[in-house]
């Protein structure tokens, strides 16, 4: 702690950092099991799907559903059984000394004392970082293919990286794209051989490499990428109507490294409950590990999570 004043902290059944779809399902789960449940979010409640025009992977809509009405929906349910929702950021999560609740600092200066905590802070696609990505998410470029990609039936698209997550998502593309052209800035692959082989078999997936994207363009949809060879320096042009960009990807977990054991690429390690080795300590959705990083096994990691956070309370405060 901070030289937090005990005296002054709000108490907390069920703690829930991250308004993503995991963190929503966790909060419907807990609310409505008559636990004080709170949800902190510092940006947009909903997540990836909150900036997904259309979901058409989500079980029990056959004919999608938008997705930021469908993440309005989810905390609507939440609030219906009585989660409360901070809009601010954790800035720190510690163990009360010499106790068994977790103290919760906020980026307005807040503290709050909770006897559990679910962790579904999600995770951040590392981005090219270059003029129009930005401003093209949404409107053909995306960071996931599996989500996204049969809104590019019979087009050209691009996907970046060479690692499996863009030969993966490159295969599961030809399903929709007439070619998908693989941009890569070495002359050769990182994916696993199985991946390569299958990538280098399909008629429909051209590889450009020793080369990265520099720019983004388009009218109001993108439709051309400005490619740099990286031994010549030539800079040319592609037409493509989507950019799939693959080139890594940053669980949000800052503020589990002092508390639980993560990988090299900072998930945290999860039984099947959700469970950490800190007791009352839950991490679920993309920050742990390997997490199939969808929308309905992320709603359904939030589940696990505050079913056992439930029990956790009755075990240990009835």
């Amino acid at each position: 702690m901070r030289g937090t004043n005990v005296s002054v902290m709000e108490d907390v059944d069920i703690a829930i950092v991250g308004g993503g779809p995991t963190g929503l399902a966790a909060g419907i789960y807990a609310a409505r099991a008559k636990r004080r449940t709170v949800l902190w979010e510092r940006g947009v409640l909903g997540g990836q799907i909150a900036l997904t025009g259309v979901v058409e992977n989500y079980p029990g809509f056959p004919e999608g559903v938008q997705g930021p009405l469908l993440a309005l929906d989810m905390h609507r349910q939440a609030d219906q059984f009585g989660m409360e929702t901070r809009y601010d950021g954790i800035s720190s999560i510690t163990r009360e000394p010499e106790g068994t609740q977790f103290i919760l600092e906020t980026d307005s200066g807040d503290a709050y004392r909770a006897k559990s905590v679910i962790v579904s802070a999600g995770g951040t696609p590392v981005k090219l970082n270059v003029p129009g990505e930005e401003a093209f998410t949404g409107k053909g470029v995306s960071y996931c293919a599996t989500c996204d990609g049969a809104f590019f039936k019979d087009e050209v698209v691009a996907v970046v990286g060479g690692g499996d997550a863009a030969i993966e998502e490159a295969l599961f593309l030809t399903r929709y794209a007439s070619q998908i052209h693989v941009i890569h800035r070495r002359d050769s692959l990182r994916a696993s051989r199985v991946l390569q082989d299958r990538a280098f078999a399909s008629d429909q997936i051209e590889f450009i490499w020793d080369s990265t994207v520099e720019d983004i363009s388009g009218d109001e949809d993108v439709d051309r990428v400005t490619l740099r060879n990286v031994l010549t320096e030539e800079r040319s042009e592609l037409a493509v109507g989507g950019v799939f960009i693959f080139i890594g990807h940053h669980p949000n977990s800052e503020l589990l490294g002092a508390l639980t054991k993560l990988d090299e690429g900072g998930h945290a390690y999860v039984n099947l409950w959700m469970e950490t080795e800190q007791a009352g300590l839950y991490v679920a959705g993309d920050v742990r590990v390997d997490a199939a990083r969808q929308l309905a096994s992320a709603v359904g990691d939030g589940v696990t999570a505050a079913i056992r956070s439930e029990q956790y309370l009755q075990e240990h405060y009835s």
